[in-house]
């Protein structure tokens, strides 16, 4: 683990920290801290800023209620700069956006970025317009027991292509499993940090069920 003494701060006592969601990796914020803050923020948890324009220690969340619990705290190569993952609790911008960074100054024309929040926030996009001649439009109109029929049939797919070894098959069925399910999951209100939540939720456990085999 590196030491906060080990880590360069500027001529200001100053460190940037690029603080990232833990589910979606979305950037939310870009903010800065000293030896105090950092040290806060390792005590209780949260994350804890400095304020430059006030001057002075700025616990996240503290008047908003909008807290970061922090999940990691990573310095760079040259020890002056940090990434933090957070589980948040609402907006991360003072603004109520998700995000700080949310005004586009360049986009390749060749080259799209892919999330699963991204392709989530599609289909909730598409459930609420419901534009002619799209497939998502069909399966949110035609409703529940349609869905479930199509992640049905998408399972079979998916043990089928498994069963004859076939890699490229399994994954193409597999992403096509994987957007079923995401339909329904918008169909249902289940959002992709409540599935991150359950995993992680059995990760610590499975962690602690290895530990207990160990002693």
């Amino acid at each position: 683990m590196v030491q906060i003494d080990e880590l360069k701060f500027d001529e200001n006592g100053l460190i940037p920290a690029v603080v990232v969601d833990a589910v979606s990796r979305k950037v939310l914020t870009l903010a800065y801290m000293n030896r105090e803050s950092l040290a806060v923020s390792m005590e209780k948890g949260l994350t804890c800023f400095w304020s430059r324009s006030r001057q002075e220690l700025w616990l996240k969340g503290e008047t908003s209620g909008n807290y970061q619990h922090i999940v990691s705290i990573t310095a760079d190569c040259d020890r002056d700069a940090l990434v933090i993952l957070v589980e948040k609790e609402g907006p991360a911008c003072h603004l109520g956006t998700d995000s700080c960074f949310t005004a586009p100054v360049y986009q390749s024309e060749e080259r799209q970025a892919f999330s699963l929040d991204g392709l989530y926030e599609l289909l909730q996009e598409r459930n609420r317009e419901r534009p002619e001649g799209s497939y998502t439009t069909y399966l949110f109109e035609k409703g529940i027991d349609k869905i479930l029929k199509k992640v049905g049939e998408e399972c079979t797919e998916v043990i089928i292509a498994g069963k004859a070894g076939d890699k490229k098959e399994t994954i193409y069925e597999l992403a096509d499993l994987a957007y079923h399910a995401m339909v329904l999951m918008v169909q249902m209100g289940i959002s992709v940090e409540d599935v991150h939540r359950e995993l992680a939720s059995r990760h610590i456990i499975d962690h602690k069920v290895k530990q207990e085999k160990m002693v």
